[in-house]
């Protein structure tokens, strides 16, 4: 649900493109603002992961998730702000995601259950980015919807899941 309610950059840079809310010269600079912020995020994520654990994710997860009606809807600064959740987003699933899996994959499993779980998130980003292409052009109210439901209704499984954690094999 994570991947497929977080909206590829390509959209979110035709959008912006399309609304003139922000100059064309910005988009790339929005862009690396937001790659820092994923990167800074990774290590701020790791670092709490470490300290008191897979609760940090429901944070991260929390946070992104309210890129999109910002980005979305906003003018420039909170296009911004949007961007900056979105990194927080990004950041977070590259650092917590494949942290909780080593967590509970046997060490022999890991490099086929990361081979898994990058498919299977590929695909849910796909289909979700091509989702909010179509809703797009219906309406961005819808978008912007899809997209939140689907992260925070990620929360309750990571619940649940960070209840039941324990080694598994593949």
């Amino acid at each position: 649900m994570i991947g497929a309610g977080f909206t590829d950059f390509a959209l979110i840079a035709f959008h912006l493109n399309k609304t003139n809310n922000v100059p064309v010269h910005w988009v790339p600079i929005l862009y690396a603002v937001a790659m820092a912020v994923a990167g800074i995020s990774s290590l701020i994520f790791g670092r709490l992961l470490d300290k008191i654990g897979p609760k940090v994710m429901l944070i991260a997860f929390f946070l992104g998730a309210f890129f999109a009606p910002l980005v979305f809807l906003g003018k420039f600064f909170l296009i911004f702000i949007g961007m900056v959740l979105w990194g927080i987003g990004l950041g977070a699933q590259d650092s917590i995601l494949k942290a909780m899996l080593a967590n509970v994959i046997s060490r022999d499993k890991r490099s086929t259950a990361f081979g898994v779980f990058d498919t299977g998130f590929g695909v849910a980003m796909f289909l979700g980015t091509a989702t909010m292409g179509i809703l797009y052009g219906q309406s961005l109210a819808a978008l912007i919807i899809f997209s939140v439901i689907l992260q925070i209704a990620a929360l309750p499984i990571f619940i649940i899941a960070i209840n039941k954690q324990k080694p598994i094999a593949i």
